[in-house]
């Protein structure tokens, strides 16, 4: 797919008409937080409420489980020592996956309140890790498990 339909045309200054969109991939009921590994060549992205993170070979175009379950992982990006750090809805907290496949929780609560619900999240390049914790991880069953907000306010946080 070549074309775009542009609705507004104050959208139209934004992209680069001659750019090709591409489908990569079907069979998630949606998916966010994409985080491309260089290295490696390949990408990971969440498939919230299947509770899975999948993972895009861009050398064959293959997509595989990356890790099931997740934790209804959202956000992801990559540290600076190319480890995968995520937001997880479900557990309510931040982790990091270890080179050897390993998962470390790396913030759960603040001041003695469980996290929300993790979504969105970021390292700098000094290292610190940024995110949001919204509370619609928590407020049904579909990307989480239903629970009241212990912080009784959504934050953005840095580690």
């Amino acid at each position: 797919m070549s074309e775009f339909e542009v609705l507004d045309p104050r959208f139209g200054k934004l992209i680069i008409r001659h750019a090709k969109l591409e489908r990569l991939w079907t069979g998630a009921r949606w998916v966010e937080g994409p985080a491309y590994f260089p290295a490696g060549r390949y990408l990971v992205f969440s498939d919230i409420p299947n509770d899975r993170i999948m993972r895009y070979d861009e050398t064959s175009g293959a997509v595989s489980v990356f890790r099931e379950p997740s934790g209804n992982t959202n956000g992801n990006t990559v540290d600076l020592e190319g480890r995968l750090v995520s937001c997880e809805h479900k557990g309510r907290r931040i982790t990091c996956t270890q080179h050897d496949g390993s998962v470390v929780a790396l913030a759960t609560d603040f001041e003695n309140k469980r996290l929300n619900s993790p979504n969105d999240i970021v390292v700098k390049s000094d290292g610190s890790v940024w995110f949001s914790d919204p509370t619609y991880g928590i407020d049904g069953e579909y990307e989480g498990d239903a629970a009241p907000s212990e912080l009784g306010q959504s934050n953005i946080y840095r580690l």
